[in-house]
Formats: structure tokens, C-alpha cells, sequence
């Protein structure tokens, strides 16, 4: 069964423009803490081709954030909308709900991605959505590489949380409020499996202010994509120089 909730915070239950766009930040010089670690070094390339199949769990996990970006995109007031897009991958998410719509020549922003050739492509797909939109290839847990894009109107961390230690994700959630403007939304995503970090997930969006809009999850052991829309509150720091290290071991 599909869990799916608007509003409330139910507990789930069981069950990167083309290469002139494209920038290389100082960040890169951090490898021990980047988003390889070279004993258990993942085909981030070879990982997308998994979207290609329209049974896979990532190819309808993609299906949902598409639809959440739409929503966005269809209730935005008139004038830019600023996004950011952290370990973005190919930026098939952003790219694939844009194309076509009347909104996407208003997107503004970055997508981060620390893979040269997933970044490549994402260069590629954007530079046919806005001109506005570029592509960095750098460490997206390294807040220099996208402070100039913010605040965002939309701010995406998918297939982020589930890479990171539980502190990382606490920290990167409680610096929601200096990424974003009042009334923003925040699309994430996280596996269930055990432990299930989901609740303290929500729980961690709520003390940073946000309401959540949505939570799509197949059950126990799938995923969670959640929807969250930051409440005008102040924000409660400054924005931290590091927000997390992407880990390939915690696959």
C-alpha cells in the first residue's frame, strides 16, 4: 500500500548548462570527504540506468518528485523561481517536470553534481529547459559552490539522505531556513529500510520549520519522498561552510 499524506505528520506506517554553464569549484580538492570514497567507489553513471526502467523503484520514485516539482512549478507566483538542486545527478527530476511547462524559462539556480559526466549531461538536459539554470561540478556538500543561487524557492535533496550519517542529515534539515524563502518547498527522499530514519526525518523538518505537504512512501523497506513547505521563521544560524560528506559506504 502507498502511504500518502497531505498536511499532517502521520507516522509511516510499516510494511548539472551545456560545458560554458558548467563550473568546477575550489571543493573538488576535498576527496576524503567527498562523494567518492575510493575502496567502495559506486558507477554513479551506471546506478542512473536503473531510471531507464519503468518498473524500478527508482524510475516511480521519479515519477512522484517529478509530479511534486510540477506542483511547484503550477502554484508559483508570477516572476523568477529559484531552485536548487543538491547531488543532482543527470537533473532528470528538474529537467523531465520542466520541459514543456509555462513556468520553466522563470527557473533560476544551480544543480550541483560531483560526477563529471552525470554533471555533462545534466548540462546538456537544463540548457533546454532555462538558460538561467546551471550546472556545477563540485562537491554539493560544500555550501560555496551555491550560496549565490540562494535563497530558493524550491530547494531538492533527493537521493542525498540515504548517503549521509544521521548528524549530516539533522544538519543539512536545520539549515533549511537559511537556503530558503518563507513559503518555499523542500523535496526529499530517504529509503525505510531498518532503522527507518523517516520519523526523525519529519521531526527534524518540523523543529526547522517547515509544514509537510506531502509523504509518498510504498511501505516498510521502499522509499519516502516527502514534500515539505518552509513556514516564515526566522532563520536560526548561518548557513554552515559544510553541510554534509556524501558516503558511498553506507550502501
Amino acid at each position: 500500500m502507498t502511504l500518502r499524506s497531505r498536511g499532517a505528520r502521520p507516522t509511516p506506517t510499516p510494511g548539472s548548462l551545456a560545458s560554458a554553464n558548467t563550473s568546477t569549484g575550489p571543493e573538488l580538492a576535498d576527496r576524503v570527504t567527498s562523494r567518492r570514497f575510493a575502496s567502495v567507489a559506486r558507477d554513479w553513471v551506471d546506478w542512473h540506468r536503473a531510471y531507464d526502467d519503468t518498473a524500478s523503484a527508482l524510475s516511480r520514485r521519479l515519477a512522484v518528485i517529478s509530479r511534486m516539482i510540477r506542483d511547484v512549478l503550477d502554484s508559483a507566483p508570477p516572476g523568477d523561481i529559484r531552485v536548487v538542486s543538491l547531488c543532482a545527478g543527470d537533473g532528470r527530476d528538474l529537467i523531465g517536470a520542466a520541459t514543456g511547462h509555462p513556468r520553466a524559462a522563470d527557473l533560476e539556480g544551480v544543480l550541483v553534481e560531483l560526477d563529471a559526466q552525470l554533471a555533462a549531461t545534466a548540462a546538456v538536459g537544463v540548457a533546454s529547459v532555462s538558460n538561467r539554470v546551471t550546472v556545477l561540478n563540485g562537491d554539493a556538500g560544500v555550501t560555496a559552490g551555491f550560496r549565490a543561487a540562494l535563497p530558493v524557492d524550491l530547494l531538492l535533496l533527493c537521493g542525498i539522505f540515504g548517503n549521509l550519517s544521521d548528524e549530516d542529515v539533522r544538519t543539512t534539515i536545520a539549515a533549511v531556513p537559511a537556503m530558503t524563502r518563507a513559503g518555499a518547498t523542500v523535496i526529499w527522499t530517504r529509503h525505510r529500510r531498518e532503522p527507518d530514519l523517516t520519523p526523525s526525518i519529519r521531526r527534524w523538518f518540523d523543529d526547522a520549520g517547515c509544514t509537510s505537504m506531502e509523504l509518498v512512501s510504498p511501505g516498510a523497506g521502499g522509499f519516502a519522498i516527502g514534500a515539505e513547505r518552509r513556514r516564515d521563521v526566522p532563520a536560526s544560524g548561518l548557513l554552515p561552510d559544510r553541510l554534509f560528506s556524501f558516503r558511498d559506504d553506507l550502501w
